[in-house]
């Protein structure tokens, strides 16, 4: 090999080895690239699931104040002897507005019972009767689940519901799943089951039905009432404007309705 050709060779390995060295930087800034982009998507998560836990740092984890299920079926939720307003609230579990109520302001209904500054009384009701299936079946199961639970196991069961709701036109609310839910919070019994599997509270869920469409003119759910008088959505969906109106309410004896149908002290005829 002549000297010419020698050192054209050795350019053209100087040549290659330079290509290759700017190979392996343009990887190494690619990968640093890459490795600084997964660290912000870290970060983000990371503070995302801190500003959502600090969200939720407001929840309400104390003590439930009693709840008692009156003679038509539904649940009072108060602190014996508490000279509070009343609040009702008459609610489908298959409801998304419903599960979205509670996801919003159900911690504060709990607190503010717990303090005696409010007696709420759950209405939960067969709103999809009418509806197609699976709307309609989904909805009438976990309403009579709810009616064949114990009262002191009521507020914990209603939460595990709405916990679970099924997404709208979708198949939910199994009976497997509501007595599996019962098993979970420690009150699964044959009658439980018993009442699950064969619908034993229609006839009562039938009765608070039609009194919440009949008497308190109930259209859609959740429809709550303070002292008699109907809510608007927006004020039932905003925890803050929803405890600003309970305290600025005025207490309301709460009587021991005798049937849905016919309580004994009927609230106000609401408005809309």
């Amino acid at each position: 090999m002549s000297g010419a050709d020698r050192q054209r060779s050795a350019r053209e390995r100087l040549a290659e080895e330079r290509r290759r060295h700017a190979q392996k930087q343009r990887r190494m800034r690619a990968l640093m690239i890459g490795l600084g982009a997964l660290v912000i998507v870290a970060v983000v998560v990371v503070i995302a699931v801190y500003l959502a836990q600090k969200k939720g740092s407001n929840a309400y984890t104390g003590a439930l104040a009693p709840a008692t299920r009156q003679a038509d079926g539904s649940i009072l939720m108060a602190k014996p002897g508490a000279n509070a307003p009343k609040l009702e609230v008459f609610e489908d579990f298959q409801c998304p507005i419903c599960k979205e109520f509670e996801k919003s302001s159900g911690n504060t209904l709990k607190r503010l019972a717990a303090e005696s500054k409010v007696n709420v009384v759950y209405y939960t009701i067969w709103l999809f009767k009418q509806q197609p299936e699976p709307i309609r079946g989904n909805s009438q199961r976990a309403a009579n689940a709810a009616l064949c639970a114990p009262a002191d196991k009521w507020i914990q069961y209603h939460d595990k519901i709405y916990e679970n709701q099924p997404a709208e036109g979708s198949n939910g609310f199994s009976n497997k799943d509501l007595i599996g839910w019962a098993k979970e919070l420690g009150f699964d019994t044959p009658a439980f089951d018993h009442c699950v599997k064969g619908l034993q509270k229609q006839s009562q869920l039938d009765q608070m039905t039609n009194y919440a469409e009949q008497t308190r003119k109930v259209t859609g759910t959740p429809t709550v009432f303070l002292n008699g008088k109907s809510l608007d959505l927006n004020s039932t969906l905003n925890p803050k404007k929803l405890q600003k109106a309970i305290l600025a309410a005025q207490p309301m004896e709460i009587s021991p309705s005798a049937s849905a149908g016919a309580p004994k002290s009927p609230s106000a005829t609401p408005t809309k």
